[in-house]
């Protein structure tokens, strides 16, 4: 029977020490690309399995990182927004290249979860997903970190929540698409989405869009009406436009699940999109594609994003240095906006 193959028989083929080949297996920084690759590949002909049990013991770890996702609950606590599932699914993809294993979590505001992670001490680190409204998990966010507990969280920078942060570049993004709008022609704005200071990815688009109608002189044409992340909500919020305010030129959503509401809701009131008016969404959805018209939006790297966040996260546990990264956002134009 031929005996399994080691460590050590990868460190020779591969021409590297043992501590390297740990190192490129766990996809470490400190192993350069081709080291790892060459690795990696060794690895897979000799079809070598790392032994997790026996290297925890050794390292005091337990190759788990947990995933903490907070979501806002929708009228029958059966939908997950598409943005954050395509999220999962990349951190998913991130933890099995570097051999973790991923625990998820859905949480809401009232639940102990810093309890549950500690009881169950199963995760060397913790991901925090769409938790948005830092103000509200300050505290428990700070026992984290005075614990010693290592975190990343999805979110943009900022100096007042501790922790590392990945994140996009909201207020770039809702400048961008406000550009692309003024440049095809648009004059009148409405902007549907929470911008106050609890819904800070929000208020940073919001920002980006009127700072720019500012600096051309159009924020006079601009209206806002709030809503949270959901279908329903654009649809009720551009009902109460249309009853109170005259139709705008262009609407900036603050989601694609808000849009794709204002887009319903559009349809239901006959009015044409994008003849009568614009519409862009913002996360890129896989759905935006297809609603009628296809939807112009601005997309979050969510590929990247995962990476990042597992990356990061993997660098803390193992005592690395890391710090904060914001993503650029991208148009991506479709026929909402008139100009496809």
């Amino acid at each position: 029977m031929k005996e399994k193959a080691t460590s050590f028989d990868i460190a020779h083929l591969a021409g590297v020490s043992q501590s390297t080949v740990s190192r490129a297996l766990n996809n470490s920084p400190l192993v350069n690309q081709e080291t790892r690759d060459r690795v990696q590949r060794i690895a897979r002909e000799l079809n070598y399995k790392v032994d997790k049990n026996a290297s925890n013991l050794r390292k005091q770890k337990s190759s788990t990182i947990a995933l903490l996702l907070f979501e806002d609950p929708t009228s029958d606590d059966s939908m997950i927004n598409p943005f954050f599932l395509a999220m999962l699914g990349s951190i998913t993809r991130a933890c099995a290249q570097a051999n973790y294993d991923l625990l998820v979590s859905f949480q809401n505001l009232e639940d102990d979860w810093h309890a549950e992670y500690e009881d169950s001490n199963k995760a060397d680190g913790i991901i925090l997903l769409g938790y948005g409204d830092y103000t509200d998990y300050q505290n428990k966010v700070a026992q984290l970190e005075s614990q010693g507990t290592h975190f990343v969280r999805w979110g943009a920078p900022d100096e007042a929540h501790p922790g590392v942060s990945i994140g996009c570049d909201n207020y770039q993004g809702g400048q961008s698409i406000t550009e692309h709008l003024i440049a095809l022609g648009k004059r009148s704005f409405a902007f549907i989405g929470d911008n106050g200071e609890h819904a800070p990815e929000f208020k940073a688009r919001y920002n980006g869009y009127f700072e720019t109608l500012m600096a051309h002189g159009l924020d006079k044409n601009s209206v806002q009406e709030n809503a949270n992340s959901t279908e329903d909500a654009g649809s009720e919020a551009i009902k109460s436009l249309l009853q109170n305010k005259a139709l705008p030129q262009a609407i900036v959503c603050a989601s694609d699940l808000i849009a794709m509401g204002v887009l319903r809701a559009l349809r239901q009131a006959k009015v044409n999109v994008p003849d009568d008016v614009a519409v862009v969404g913002y996360d890129n959805i896989a759905v935006s594609a297809y609603t009628t018209p296809s939807l112009t939006t601005v997309q979050q790297n969510t590929k990247l994003a995962g990476e990042l966040l597992v990356n990061t996260l993997l660098k803390a546990i193992n005592n690395e240095e890391v710090e904060d990264y914001l993503m650029p956002a991208d148009i991506i134009i479709r026929q909402s906006c008139g100009s496809e």
